[in-house]
């Protein structure tokens, strides 16, 4: 070997020597050390317990720890530096020759708690503290789907094994029966850019009048007792054997009103927590079922169901979304007052296991195109601030025939507009002018978009009835297909 080069490594590992030798004292840097000093054994030689939860959970967590945390008045909290709190395990982090076990500052996150408001919690921090006589260490740690840790979990340390299941029989209690989602609106996340908790949004309770929401009569009262009158009479229907879970299913064309159902029933039912399911988030109805059960009174939303639940003589085998629906409507216990309220727009398509077994479906209800006085009644909400003459109310409600509620607000829209380029006060001409365009041939394509044309598929052609029916399914002639046959409601 060459002399200066060996020179230079015999120098070398004269100076790291030295800086070993010399190096600061780290005792009560070291996590192990302050584990030790709290659990009184070292913390290497204890068994690990995991408790994981969903994402969304985090607040929650954080709220029950701090409260059975709260008993013991001599508590602590501490975290870990350095970039391996992010991947490594609690277990890890207690090798007493390491260097990854270095007590830090714990880490917050903000977190939404309800429409508009945030509150800072806990993303990773180990709590040290007494209950039941025995120490614990409890280090809570959020989802960290970048190091591929999916579920948020609490990791426990303690020298009695005792007093770790009895930290936990609380903490699950407490966590079955208390949420911060409780009482809300939420829904899924379906975007990185909005704000959730874990993959839960939530969103404003819109408030709404009856006068709000235009329905043939006897129909708003129908599903209003469903949804919302059932819960009230818990006690007599659990003493007399009755369920209370329920299935309520809204049908018709689109643009006839079932999602502004959907609106008023949320805004009416203040106690109840309402989950939204729509679109890509309809899969997961498996976990809003869960939450539901959790955090009952529940409604559960599925709207546009039929994309999920077409009937399997339609296509080419069983769907999974589909026994994931069912199962989620057969798992709660039948004392769950929990609401499935789903809509369609083609009601011919469902499947006939979803709509038949009582228990799933409790009542079906059309949700027509609006007649006469309540194209008049639209009007007269979407346009309270043009002071239309009720003559002319009534010839545009003539001339309107056939449309929807949505059609009647993209008109009065319209009349607005037209006012507005004209840069005069919208009056009863705009209107008239709006709804002989829209009604007009050469308009037939957009009419259409926005329900302004009759469908094939709904009125004389299932024999529905205004004031709602329920139906069940009956096998064709030919045995391969099905139609609808309507009966009386069995409720």
């Amino acid at each position: 070997m060459d002399p200066d080069l060996s020179s230079f490594i015999t120098s070398f590992a004269r100076i790291a020597q030295l800086a070993e030798q010399n190096r600061p004292d780290r005792v009560g840097r070291l996590l192990t050390a302050a584990l030790e000093a709290h659990l009184g054994v070292a913390p290497a030689s204890l068994p690990l317990i995991v408790e994981a939860f969903g994402a969304h959970r985090l607040a929650d967590a954080n709220i029950v720890l701090d409260e059975l945390v709260a008993a013991d008045e001599n508590s602590s909290l501490i975290g870990v530096s350095g970039q391996q709190r992010h991947h490594a395990d609690f277990s890890d982090l207690l090798d007493p020759n390491g260097e990854r076990g270095i007590i830090g500052e714990p880490d917050y996150t903000s977190l939404p708690v309800g429409p508009g408001e945030q509150q800072r919690f806990l993303g990773s921090g180990i709590h040290l503290f007494k209950i039941h006589g025995s120490a614990l260490a409890v280090y809570l740690r959020q989802a960290n789907p970048e190091y591929g840790r999916l579920q948020a979990r609490l990791e426990i340390l303690s020298a009695d094994p005792r007093a770790g299941d009895l930290f936990l029989v609380d903490f699950r209690e407490a966590m079955r029966t208390s949420s911060i989602f409780r009482g809300h609106v939420i829904s899924f996340k379906t975007s990185d850019y909005a704000e959730s908790t874990g993959g839960v949004t939530f969103h404003h309770r819109k408030q709404m009048s009856t006068e709000e929401l235009i329905l043939p009569n006897g129909i708003r009262e129908r599903i209003e007792e469903q949804v919302l009158g059932v819960g009230q009479h818990r006690e007599f229907l659990a003493a007399h054997g009755a369920h209370l879970k329920r299935g309520v299913l809204m049908y018709g064309p689109p643009g006839t009103g079932k999602t502004h159902t959907v609106r008023y029933l949320s805004a009416k039912a203040t106690e109840h927590t309402v989950i939204l399911l729509t679109g890509n988030t309809l899969p997961l109805v498996s976990h809003a079922s869960e939450m539901a059960r959790a955090l009952q009174p529940a409604i559960v939303v599925l709207e546009d169901c039929d994309l999920i639940a077409e009937d399997r003589s339609f296509g080419h085998g069983p769907q999974p979304l589909l026994f994931e629906v069912l199962d989620a409507m057969d798992g709660l216990a039948s004392d769950a007052d929990v609401t499935f309220l789903l809509t369609t727009n083609r009601v011919e398509s469902l499947e006939r296991a979803l709509v038949q077994r009582p228990g799933r479906i409790d009542l079906a209800m059309e949700i027509p195109r609006p007649d006469f006085d309540g194209r008049k009644a639209l009007i007269n909400l979407y346009g309270a601030k043009l002071n239309i003459a009720p003559e002319t109310v009534e010839s545009v409600a003539e001339t309107i025939e056939g449309t929807t509620a949505s059609f009647t607000r993209e008109l009065v829209r319209r009349a607005i507009l037209a006012a507005a380029i004209a840069g005069v006060v919208p009056q009863d001409a705009h209107l008239v002018a709006a709804a002989e365009e829209l009604m007009g041939d050469t308009a037939s394509f957009t009419r259409s978009f926005l329900g302004g044309t009759e469908s094939p598929d709904f009125g004389n052609d299932l024999g529905g009835e205004e004031d709602g029916t329920y139906f069940g399914w009956v096998e064709s002639g030919n045995g391969s297909q099905s139609t609808v046959e309507y009966r009386e409601d069995p409720l």
